[in-house]
């Protein structure tokens, strides 16, 4: 298959610093490449590359001829002047409201993106940041192209503006190179993954999962070559010391991989025992709305609402933009005064509110000085870390850490700022979009944190992973005047705005007690039939051992991959077929689970 464009032999240096040295590769017009790498790696560098931007120091760039493509990068600049409309639309062609209200792809894209919410006719100018943003997002989508080229399209959108845009992506049949932290949207959307570290770019085949799973297994293989590159020095210098002598029969050595990648993998996390330590430092009462109003400007966000948040509980809000989440946590933070009812805090509480704005620090200070200001040792679960450990775990190494603060981005400022919030040892967290400007390494070291954490835990995230994993419960601002308690997670949400969009209601109905929801959203099975039990039960065991099945087959890939260590061919013919395999036994884990709840 031919390449659209080719890399061969770049090189781009910013000062002495090598970004990208002799990286060759390749964008198939099949490629679905999600491009990952720490903060300030070359990641941007590498796709103003690909798409001319910028030109290489050194190396060719080559593209196909006649090549349509489009780049919207976080230096995408629109007319200060310029309407939606002028924007978007115009460079299309359309010159009347009929011509693109009949483009279901330009209707899908408006409405998806939020762009006839913002008005057509509304000068970008007038918007924030975020919303500039989505705007050169749209300009870029309604196009027809081969190749489309994204820098985080997903950090202005909100959870169900991710969960549209994987979609569109997937049903359009162009090639996409996206540089994103959303796991979730890597693992949904891209086909391949491209790393960029140390002036390489690695190449995986998968999304995230995949490419975590790869990324191990190469790391596990280096450490093996690592060692027996020691073994062979201290034997050679054993045999210097000693005269030669006859060589002995070489060790037997076998590693099964995914033993080694699990063997040291922790428990899962413990909620009884997280609650019950939580409990012991926070008593019973946290964190209580009782018959709360709020507001903001003319709208109600809530009425009548009652919500207690318990020792050790953790929860995720989820909601459109301008849903009010932020608005509800500054509530909560005790930072905004309910205009009725009241809010009850524990006397032993100790809260810490990450917002989405960056507080100004001396800017003379080191890194280090700003962590230990704080603190200089702080106990984070089971972890007990100095401040220079917990620089280490946000992205600032030994020699970062004396870097001045006036000196950093501002990714690296939210990192510093997360950083001084853990240090202060709080027992209930508050955060508004902590993923921001992470890469995902960082993401990782934040989770394992949060993971173990014993305290009450709010966030606010449209990174559907990190709530998935951090939180064991979520809730949703529905714009009902109330908190909706979702068993079912941000899956059930999604479904339940689809309902509302289809049935043109906004309204679901609201609910004063979160903690109480009483419906998940699903419908009920209302009682079987002893015929439909049984034939239910049947199929439940029929699924079961299906899953049995594929358990073993799952484990037999595995010793299959250990074995083919050192073959890469072969290992990624496996690697394909454990993925297939995986999304079999997790249609069939749905399945099992729709089945099981309608026996409830």
């Amino acid at each position: 298959m031919a390449n659209l464009i080719n890399l061969e032999s770049v090189e781009k240096s910013h000062g002495v610093r090598p970004l990208l040295d002799g990286v060759s590769l390749g964008v198939t017009e099949t490629d679905r490449i999600g491009v990952v790498g720490l903060n300030g790696g070359g990641k941007t560098t590498l796709l103003e590359i690909l798409t001319g931007i910028e030109e290489p120091d050194a190396g060719r760039v080559n593209h196909t001829r006649d090549l349509r493509s489009a780049v919207v990068t976080q230096r995408t600049e629109l007319p200060a002047d310029a309407t939606v409309r002028n924007a978007v639309l115009d460079p299309q062609g359309f010159t009347a409201e009929h011509e693109w209200a009949a483009d279901p792809k330009v209707r899908s894209v408006l409405n998806g993106l939020g762009m006839t919410g913002l008005g057509l006719e509304t000068r970008v100018a007038e918007f924030s940041g975020g919303e500039r943003r989505r705007v050169a997002l749209a300009a870029a989508l309604v196009r027809e192209l081969d190749l489309l080229v994204l820098d985080e399209p997903t950090n202005h959108l909100d959870v169900e503006g991710v969960r549209w845009l994987a979609d569109h992506l997937l049903s359009r049949r162009c090639a996409l190179v996206i540089v994103t932290h959303d796991r979730w949207f890597l693992d949904e959307v891209c086909n391949r993954t491209w790393e960029v570290v140390d002036g390489r770019v690695e190449q995986y085949e998968g999304g995230y999962a995949d490419w975590v799973y790869a990324r191990a297994e190469r790391a596990r293989i280096a450490q093996q070559t690592e060692e027996k590159r020691r073994n062979l020095a201290r034997k050679e210098l054993a045999w210097l010391q000693r005269g030669a002598k006859a060589r002995t029969s070489k060790p037997k050595f076998r590693v099964e991989a995914a033993e080694a990648l699990i063997s040291d993998v922790p428990e899962p996390r413990d909620t009884v025992e997280l609650v019950s330590f939580a409990k012991r430092r926070l008593g019973n009462t946290v964190v209580e709305l009782e018959d709360v109003d709020l507001r903001v400007a003319d709208r109600k966000l809530l009425d009548n609402v009652t919500w207690r948040l318990g020792p050790g509980e953790r929860v995720g809000v989820v909601g459109v933009n301008g849903s009010g989440k932020t608005t509800l946590l500054r509530l909560l933070a005790g930072e905004r005064e309910p205009d009725g009812g009241k809010r009850i805090e524990g006397k032993t509480v100790r809260l810490a509110h990450l917002t989405q704005e960056l507080h100004d620090l001396p800017g003379k200070w080191r890194v280090l000085e700003a962590i230990e200001d704080v603190a200089k040792q702080v106990t984070l679960g089971k972890y007990e870390l100095t401040a220079s450990q917990l620089g280490e775990r946000f992205g600032f190494g030994k020699g970062r850490q004396w870097t001045r603060v006036e000196d950093l981005s501002g990714g690296e400022r939210r990192r510093l700022q997360l950083a001084r919030l853990l240090m202060d040892e709080p027992n209930v967290l508050v955060l508004d979009e902590p993923t921001n400007d992470l890469d995902i390494d960082t993401l990782q070291q934040l989770e394992d944190l949060l993971d173990g954490w014993p305290g009450t835990l709010v966030v606010v995230s449209h990174d559907r992973y990190l709530v998935e994993r951090v939180c064991d419960n979520v809730v949703a601002l529905f714009g009902d005047g109330g908190i909706t308690h979702l068993p079912g997670g941000i899956d059930e949400y999604l479904n339940r705005r689809r309902s509302l969009l289809e049935s043109g209601d906004q309204s679901l109905g609201r609910q004063q007690d979160a903690g109480d929801s009483g419906q998940t959203g699903k419908a009920k099975s209302g009682g079987l039939s002893g015929a439909q039990d049984r034939a239910t039960r049947k199929e439940l065991s029929r699924l079961e051992r299906q899953l049995d099945k594929l358990s073993g087959r799952e484990e037999e890939l595995h010793n299959q991959l250990a074995e083919a260590a050192t073959e890469p061919e072969r290992l990624q013919e496996l690697n394909s077929q454990l993925r297939e395999l995986r999304e079999q036994k997790d249609d069939i884990e749905s399945r099992w689970m729709e089945l099981a709840d309608s026996l409830e």
